[in-house]
């Protein structure tokens, strides 16, 4: 186990939890104001990421998605979600590295994702872009799973199997968010969410750990964690004004994020199989059921 997880309080965040972050849209509210999220995601080998990771999004509830990716998946992208915007423009939170490889990556897509991260926007980093974490200059969440986290510990010298982290989640997130000075989301049947954030000095704070048990094992399949990284981001970028004033509410929208994916796969599921599109279809009925109380 890290020397570094000792004191750090854990609870369980459920449905009522996330109730507080899906409100309905106001009667002043526009596509601006509902928040602006911008996407890097999918590659030429991985182009079904980036239509996942929109779907989940655009279903979530968010006022405009701006798709800036490679020619096929906005190709793609666009077949399935008409009105994304693939024009540069304005952003309010970034999604970045679904479906990326970053032992691949292009240049021109390197220097891409680092402007991006550079700009002090609220930034999901998942998968292929979480080796350019450092270049993040506003708050960033991470949504690893075992392996990639791994990878990620592994390039700052810490030693660590994926056995051992999935073996103690909640111990290796937190030794992630004490590490990186950001907020971790360590996915899993039962995830893991550590709050942490860096202050202009380099100082590294962390809050409490947040639990988020699926209720359904059937979470498990390919491209599962793109349609949630697509929610986190939507969930983000609707919420930008507040979080610009509460920065730690960001572990509790990563927390509300699985809890709408966990229950967007058991209304999908029904019992039975499901494939990742089928969350992302089941969104706005999770959202309307948490809305209703």
């Amino acid at each position: 186990m890290p020397e570094d997880t000792a004191a750090l309080l854990w609870s369980d965040f459920q449905a009522p939890d996330a109730r507080a972050f899906v409100d309905p849209p106001r009667n002043d509210d526009d596509k601006y104001t509902r928040g602006v999220l911008g996407v890097m995601t999918g590659s030429a080998s991985f182009p079904g990421a980036a239509v996942l990771g929109v779907e989940g999004a655009s279903r979530t509830g968010v006022g405009m998605l701006r798709y800036l990716g490679p020619g096929r998946a906005t190709r793609l992208v666009l077949q399935r979600r008409p009105e994304v915007v693939t024009a540069e423009g304005r952003v309010q939170t970034w999604l970045v590295g679904s479906g990326m490889d970053a032992s691949s990556r292009e240049k021109s897509v390197t220097s891409a994702l680092v402007a991006a991260l550079g700009a002090g926007d609220p930034t999901v980093i998942d998968a292929g872009a979480l080796d350019l974490i450092d270049h993040a200059s506003g708050p960033v969440v991470i949504t690893p799973h075992a392996g990639e986290l791994v990878t990620l510990l592994g390039a700052r010298g810490v030693d660590v199997t994926r056995a051992q982290v999935t073996a103690e989640p909640a111990a290796w997130a937190e030794h992630a968010a004490r590490l990186l000075g950001c907020t971790v989301l360590l996915k899993g049947h039962v995830t893991h969410v550590v709050g942490a954030s860096r202050d202009g000095d380099g100082q590294i704070s962390v809050g409490r750990g947040l639990r988020v048990t699926a209720p359904t094992t059937e979470l498990a399949t390919a491209g599962s964690g793109d349609v949630l990284a697509g929610i986190l981001g939507a969930l983000v970028a609707t919420r930008r004004q507040a979080l610009d004033a509460e920065p730690t509410r960001l572990a509790d929208l990563a927390a509300a994020a699985a809890v709408i994916h966990g229950l967007a796969g058991e209304r999908a599921s029904a019992g039975g199989p499901i494939v990742a599109l089928d969350i992302a279809e089941a969104v706005p009925a999770v959202i309307a059921a948490l809305r209703a109380g």
